[in-house]
């Protein structure tokens, strides 16, 4: 699971030849928080001990881990929140920016001569051309990598995932509020890992 995920691609090696194929996808996934199900709900009370969590999210390999670009808790909803009268943002209005970033990003890498479509495919010298960092910015990633730390890979998830949010929002210059919201897309490694 980890090469086609870091390299978008499968290869089948056998003695007399060797085949590759692509396998470019995006992998979405669920899991509970502890065993019980209920670690940091605020209506019901979690019995698992630290060690007990620790094995259960240690489940998951580190390596495997880090090569998701985004894990974060998703609390339970509550009543209030489902039968509240304001209206959620629309899904036309959300395609429409998503579609808007998508367009700067093709744009960007097209004029880079990158050969890449997306934020996500950036290598590390992509990164170092279009993640630049101002001294907030650095500080921030900085502290963030040596309090938690967070390994290389995390380092570059971060900056794509900060760069995306920064697109998202129409903003060209990544500030620290970019920074900040793509370290905290990094839960599992501030919680267990940290």
């Amino acid at each position: 699971m980890r090469q086609p995920l870091e390299d978008g691609t499968v290869c089948i090696a056998r003695a007399s030849m060797s085949l590759q194929f692509p396998a470019r996808f995006m992998l979405t996934a669920a899991m509970n928080p502890c065993p019980c199900g209920f670690h940091n709900d605020a209506t019901r009370e979690c019995h698992c001990t630290p060690p007990m969590i620790q094995r259960y999210i240690s489940k998951i390999s580190g390596p495997l881990l880090d090569r998701i670009d985004i894990h974060i808790d998703v609390p339970a909803v509550n009543y209030k929140e489902m039968r509240s009268p304001s209206e959620p943002e629309s899904s036309a209005k959300i395609l429409e920016r998503v579609v808007r970033a998508r367009q700067v990003q093709l744009e960007r890498f097209a004029s880079a001569n990158a050969r890449i479509y997306c934020n996500a495919q950036m290598s590390s010298q992509n990164i170092r051309k279009f993640c630049a960092l101002s001294g907030d910015c650095e500080h921030l990633l900085e502290r963030a990598m040596t309090q938690q730390g967070l390994s290389a890979r995390a380092h570059d998830r971060i900056l794509k995932v900060a760069r995306t949010i920064a697109d998202l929002e129409g903003a060209s210059p990544l500030e620290p509020k970019h920074i900040a919201e793509a370290i905290q897309y990094r839960t599992l490694d501030r919680t267990y890992w940290a």
